[in-house]
């Protein structure tokens, strides 16, 4: 049977995993009475809400007698783990871009893995039915665009199909609408190339991890060459060079959404290993008696780092089962085994470990996982890493885009080149405005809130890792000072009404506080201590009009990565199961005082 290898690259929210939903239903992958629902790859509760993919997924289809593997991956920068990874098992890609925005940040940063690997690429051109679009300008900028990243002549010489993935349709033609995506499919036989299967030794390497509680670990990638069988004896050669013996129990290809245990695998095929232990992403599989390695993955380095520490704040324990530093320890060496972009570096005391990752979105999306396992711990700000190169301090810089309506860009400017962000173009797009500078990492964190607060929410935001540059100087932090906790107990109406003029408030009548615990912003630059847990005194005296109706304004409620971008230097976010709290690194004023900065 024939085989192609393709995984669908893109920007965030281009449609990739839409477009893998209709060719499922294509290939006629479900029953007629089964109901899927959309966005089937998006499996876990984090993808759903967020409507993003963070991790890649396999699955494969059969059409006209080939049998197709597609990767879905994911599209943020953030991610670029996930996608330099799995790239390794794709002989092409389609790279599917919005025909009203064109090639994005993430678009050039995911192309430019897939040029480097030495695959085809194939062109989807999708969301064509939307208004103002342009996809033939669009096909130009991809031209362009690969012409910039050292494409080859043959990577420069691209099939192009246009389409709607939503609407299920896809032709060669924009104009000319057709009934379903089969020019699409008919694209990926004729120009993907199928595997190219060199003689010699078994060879594999292990691209992606998955767990089972039944089997253990279970090693995925695609078989260069050779033939796997089950019960056979391998050789695991390490990163390092040095080789480990192995042996495989079970096999398994990819069919449809799952796995089908066969008894034989031959190259080209992408499979799942049961049985092999102690390995590793990034291990060859190899012959038994003469073991060759293969090229290990080379990732991208992190470029943030957070402060994971345990919650010693008075209310540790009442929400999470792991609480220990053990615990955090223990889940975070398991998150490294699969996360390859991660580091987790100890520090000078046990509970507290220092984690790097790609920015503060890969971090949040672990700290949101291990809360929703049931950990409970407490997040420093985030820090960007300095390197020294050449005796002189480096920071990383990235390409910032921002997509916002022509009346509000004049602010976004302002706010962007306090930040030490300089700008590199302006178009004009329909009624909105497309921005481009090159910004500190530094100036990124805090940003968007300030940004959707200043454009009404209207803002699209959009950035990736460039290089590391000459440190750009101070860049201004947060203005406002915090509003602190004097007292433990719970915030009474009463109070938080007579305080509302101090600032804007971040908890909620009737919740329970801490002393130390940071409850709103002051409306003034330095931090204030206020007790809200104080009740009216109902004694007989009573003056006229002193009896108002307590009007409360709504509190502020942060998001997780709000909150990471909230945050000062001398403050935590507490993340448990059910609570997120900001709180003073010492919670007792006395000790503030004695070891301000």
């Amino acid at each position: 049977m024939k085989i192609k290898n393709i995984a669908i690259i893109a920007h965030v929210d281009h449609g990739k995993t839409t477009l893998v939903d209709k060719i499922m239903h294509h290939c006629s992958l479900f029953r007629e009475n089964e109901h899927t629902g959309d966005l089937i790859l998006d499996n876990n509760d984090l993808e759903r809400e967020r409507g993003i993919t963070i991790t890649s997924k396999n699955v494969s289809v059969t059409y006209k007698d080939t049998k197709i593997n597609i990767i879905d991956t994911p599209g943020h920068a953030d991610f670029g783990g996930e996608v330099e990874r799995v790239l390794n098992m794709a002989d092409g890609v389609l790279l599917l871009v919005d025909a009203f925005e064109g090639p994005m940040p993430q678009t050039r940063f995911v192309l430019q893995k897939a040029i480097d690997l030495g695959l085809k690429p194939c062109v989807v051109i999708n969301k064509v039915d939307k208004e103002n679009c342009t996809p033939e300008e669009v096909h130009e900028a991809v031209f362009d665009l690969m012409f910039e990243l050292g494409a080859e002549e043959w990577q420069l010489d691209f099939p192009a199909v246009y389409g709607s993935a939503k609407h299920n349709w896809m032709s060669d033609d924009w104009k000319d609408q057709t009934d379903n995506i089969e020019p699409l499919l008919d694209m990926v036989l004729e120009h993907i190339p199928s595997p190219k299967v060199e003689a010699g030794s078994v060879q594999m390497l292990i691209t992606s991890l998955d767990y089972s509680s039944f089997t253990g670990r279970i090693a995925i990638g695609r078989l260069q060459r050779g033939v796997l069988k089950e019960n056979m004896q391998v050789s695991l050669v390490k990163r390092d060079g040095s080789t480990v013996k192995a042996k495989i129990k079970e096999l398994h290809t990819f069919e449809g959404l799952g796995r089908k245990k066969v008894s034989e695998v031959h190259a080209g095929d992408i499979c799942a290993l049961v049985g092999l232990e102690g390995f590793e992403i990034g291990d060859t599989v190899a012959d038994l008696e003469n073991p060759e390695g293969l090229k290990t993955i080379a990732i991208d380095e992190p470029t943030m780092s957070m402060l994971f520490t345990i919650n010693d704040s008075p209310f540790f324990g009442k929400d999470g089962k792991f609480v220990t530093s053990r615990h955090i320890r223990e889940r975070l060496e398991r998150e490294l085994e699969k996360n390859l972009a991660l580091r987790v570096n100890a520090t000078d005391s046990a509970d507290k470990f220092l984690v790097f990752g790609r920015g503060v979105l890969h971090l949040s999306v672990l700290i949101e996982t291990m809360r929703r396992e049931g950990y409970e711990l407490q997040i420093g700000q985030p820090q960007v890493i300095i390197k020294e190169i050449d005796g002189v301090k480096c920071e990383p810089v990235e390409e910032l885009t921002i997509d916002l309506p022509e009346e509000v860009s004049g602010r976004a400017i302002d706010m962007v080149t306090l930040r030490k962000g300089e700008m590199q173009s302006m178009e004009a797009k329909g009624e909105r405005m497309i921005c481009k500078f090159l910004i500190p990492s530094r100036g990124i964190i805090g940003l968007r809130n300030q940004l959707l607060t200043a454009t009404a929410g209207e803002a699209i935001m959009t950035h990736r890792f460039l290089e590391y540059q000459p440190l750009k100087g101070g860049i201004p932090e947060r203005q406002n000072g915090s509003l602190v906790s004097m007292e433990n107990g719970t915030a009474i109406p009463y109070s938080i009404d007579k305080l509302q003029d101090r600032g804007r408030f971040f908890v909620d009548p009737g919740e329970a506080i801490y002393e130390g615990q940071v409850i709103g912003e002051n409306t003034r630059q330095d931090d204030m201590t206020v007790n809200v847990t104080k009740t009216k005194k109902l004694s007989n005296v009573r003056s006229s009009g002193a009896d108002d109706k307590a009007k409360i304004v709504p509190a502020v409620k942060f998001s997780l990565e709000e909150a990471l971008e909230y945050i000062q230097k001398d403050e935590y976010v507490e993340v448990t199961p059910s609570h997120l709290r900001l709180r003073k690194v010492y919670l007792k004023e006395v000790d503030r005082k004695r070891n301000k900065l």
